[in-house]
């Protein structure tokens, strides 16, 4: 018999731990997240999942609250020893038992658990007489093993894991969204808004998967919405700025109660922003931000990397892919993605549809290459209906007037155009480079005082500064003189309307996007006689991509191939003929031997090889990332005698250890411990005011270091001010490569 009156942690018997494993199942359950079937034999595993914690080494170890180590030569983990409690007889189908076996089994993995039956079989051995288990013979642990890839067995564990975790971390398992579709409806009728054809097809649609293709501005962001209706739903943008935008949009015109417990942000400065925008009390900040991250939150708006990256297989992968099994995922912007990235995506859909997710992909534009990645890995029941909302009645169908100019990008062309016709003037370039060299060309024709510069590489609080101001300047009302120059930043993360666009090729779906950001809401219909926008098509041939994928970011083939398609416009562009072009020259079979192609096929080939553990969690958050970035302090900025003060104090407070007070109690302590941690995020807030990403070939060190607690930033000799941002500084006997990918 076993006593689940034993203890489970320091404060918990076995019984009640379970129970609350149980209390959480029923959530999931009540809010029909869960099949029956799944229901059923998760009850199963959640009520075995921890009698093995009844050996008498585990007791020790847990009344002496950490004092005691595991044993590696004498101790049996506890998950291995629950195996043998679990009776082959209750299940009505064998299949049934191998699937909890392998949940129960491997819950926890800190190493192969079906070895432990062989490797430490004497320990097993006197356990299973002790307590009366029940042998599991080599070929049932054989059995075992094989189910790792049958995805019930893998959503087994996965929800396994998420009760746990619930039950431990003493967190909602999930908060309910009932709210949502009530909010919109609010939302609408507080605004005058009637769902236009693009959002009702959304809605009529909302148990389907989809992929979309609408004009800027007509209501993507609510069509998701719509279509996520009260379900579990995670918004997907390529871009923190568009995320954080978003997210404010939401939480203050259309979910604007109950915050905390139904929209959350998930990206790598969610803490930052969460204080930036004081939704919370901040004493609250890290438990709101802990909801997120345990993803119980009924509405998330994140990155991608914090979603696809399961598709590594690392332990543990399981309770996302069981999370998303009754999610619904819109991804914005799908053709913005690197091939790296797309390749995670792809793959990932194909999981979570087999696992019972569903996504749509809203997009301005959709190349249909795309589609045919679709149509490779998903089920023809499972393809997502396709529907194109060009036509908009109540915005004109004509935004741009194009001109395609067969020559770099001239500064001297901008300057002639400003001098004749003022007005706000974009100008946007496929690398920080060459946005610097437009905006010195300008400087030295007398325009120092019009012109603006924008891109990644300054410091955090230049930049925001920078977008802030872009962001007034950019609205529709607004009148002003000034040329901006930037980079593909603005792409897709800023609400931007300026009167004329000066931009260099990169591809036709970077083109459109860049077009989004000139007569924005078509309400520039008089300077529609003469172009509004001009479009350079000859480019660094540097930054395009080489056959073996080692140099460039631009794509050779899919350049060429939109070179030659933009080639037959020159004049008024509607927004039929951008889809028109798109889906006429971005097919599969023209961008087959691309190196677009080539890199996707790679990396979704070696993710399929991978097997389950093979990479940990560390890992694949840095290689998903795909553009490898540096955090740096120039050294202009470091040596400023008010910033320095800033930087060194608050490197104090991030080294600060944590020391246990043994005079209170774990729950005083743990408060003080978070009051800390928050303290430490302020601190790591202000030092990375100073801070710029750029490249591993712009590092140029000076041998000072901010430590930062967990890592040191690099304070680099470089060229920075305001009005450029980061040069990099030429180093002697280093080989010059031109990593210039950062926006």
């Amino acid at each position: 018999m076993v006593d689940l009156s034993k203890l489970a942690k320091p404060n918990k018997t076995i019984r009640e731990h379970t129970d609350e494993l149980l209390n959480s199942l029923e959530i999931l359950y009540k809010n029909n997240y869960i099949s029956n079937k799944i229901y059923e034999l998760m009850k199963i595993a959640c009520e075995y999942h921890d009698y093995g914690k009844i050996n008498d080494k585990f007791q020790a170890r847990v009344i002496s609250k950490g004092r005691i180590k595991f044993d590696e030569e004498n101790e049996v983990a506890h998950n291995v020893l629950s195996l043998v409690f679990l009776d082959r007889k209750i299940f009505e189908k064998e299949e049934d038992y191998y699937k909890v076996a392998y949940a129960i089994l491997n819950h926890h993995q800190h190493s192969n658990n079906l070895n432990a039956f062989s490797e430490k079989e004497e320990i097993i051995n006197e356990f299973i007489k002790k307590y009366n288990g029940k042998k599991i013979k080599k070929r049932v642990r054989n059995e075992i093993g094989k189910y790792q890839n049958d995805i019930e067995a893998q959503l087994l564990k996965g929800f396994l894991h998420k009760c746990d975790y619930s039950a431990s971390g003493e967190y909602i398992i999930e908060y309910p969204n009932n709210f949502l579709n009530k909010s919109l409806k609010e939302y609408f009728k507080n605004f005058g808004f009637e769902m236009n054809e693009l959002q009702k097809f959304c809605f009529e649609n909302k148990d389907k998967n989809l992929v979309v293709v609408a004009n800027t501005g007509m209501g993507k962001t609510e069509a998701g919405l719509l279509w996520i209706d009260n379900n579990k739903g995670f918004f997907i943008l390529p871009l923190r700025t568009a995320i954080n935008a978003i997210y404010k949009r939401i939480i203050e015109k259309i979910v604007k109660e109950n915050i905390t417990e139904r929209v959350s942000l998930l990206h790598s400065e969610t803490l930052s922003q969460y204080l930036k925008e004081s939704v919370v009390e901040e004493e609250k900040i890290l438990e709101y931000s802990n909801k997120g991250k345990a993803m119980s939150m009924p509405l998330t708006i994140t990155t991608p990397d914090q979603i696809f990256n399961f598709v590594y297989k690392y332990n543990g992968f399981e309770l996302k892919l069981a999370t998303l099994s009754y999610s619904k995922l819109v991804i914005d912007e799908i053709q913005a993605y690197s091939p790296d990235l797309l390749a995670y995506i792809i793959l990932g859909l194909e999981n979570i549809v087999k696992a019972g997710g569903k996504f749509a992909i809203l997009t301005a534009t959709f190349p249909p290459f795309i589609m045919n990645y679709l149509e490779e890995v998903l089920p023809k029941e499972k393809l997502p209906i396709y529907k194109k909302f060009i036509k908009d009645e109540n915005k004109p169908s004509i935004r741009h007037f194009l001109e395609v100019k067969e020559k770099e990008l001239d500064s001297q062309l901008i300057k002639e155009h400003f001098e004749k016709f003022g007005g706000k003037t974009l100008v946007i370039c496929n690398t920080v480079k060459k946005s610097q060299q437009i905006y010195k060309e300008l400087e030295s024709f007398g325009l120092k005082d019009k012109i603006k510069l924008f891109h990644a590489k300054f410091t955090r609080e230049d930049r925001k500064i920078k977008e802030n101001e872009i962001l007034k300047i950019g609205e529709t009302e607004v009148k002003d003189n000034v040329i901006w120059i930037t980079t593909s930043i603005v792409e897709a993360s800023l609400d931007i309307d300026f009167d004329y666009l000066f931009t260099e090729l990169n591809d036709i779906n970077g083109l459109f996007q860049r077009l989004g950001r000139v007569n924005r809401k078509g309400l520039k219909q008089e300077m529609l006689n003469k172009p509004n926008a001009y479009l350079f098509t000859e480019i660094d041939k540097n930054i395009l991509t080489n056959e073996s994928g080692t140099r460039g970011f631009i794509d050779k083939t899919i350049y060429n191939i939109s070179k030659k398609a933009l080639l037959e416009v020159n004049g008024k562009l509607t927004e039929e003929k951008k889809v028109e072009l798109i889906e006429k020259y971005l097919i599969y079979k023209d961008i087959k031997n691309s190196t677009f192609d080539k890199r996707y096929r790679d990396i979704k080939k070696y993710i399929e090889s991978l097997y389950i553990g093979e990479k940990n969690y560390k890992d694949v958050q840095q290689k998903f990332r795909n553009i490898v970035s540096f955090d740096v302090i120039p050294l202009e900025i470091y040596e400023e005698e008010k910033n320095k003060k800033i930087i060194l104090e608050n490197e104090k407070i991030l080294n600060i250890k944590y020391e246990k007070d043994i005079n209170l109690s774990e729950e005083e302590n743990n408060k003080r411990r978070e009051k800390l941690k928050l303290l430490k995020i302020k601190a790591k807030e202000e030092i990375y005011k100073f801070v710029v990403s750029v490249g591993q070939y712009d590092i140029n060190k000076t041998g000072i270091q901010v430590d930062i607690g967990y890592d040191k930033l690099e304070v680099v000799n470089c060229n920075y001010s305001f009005e450029l941002g980061f040069e990099r500084v030429k180093k002697e006997n280093v080989e010059s490569k031109d990593n210039d990918a950062f926006l």
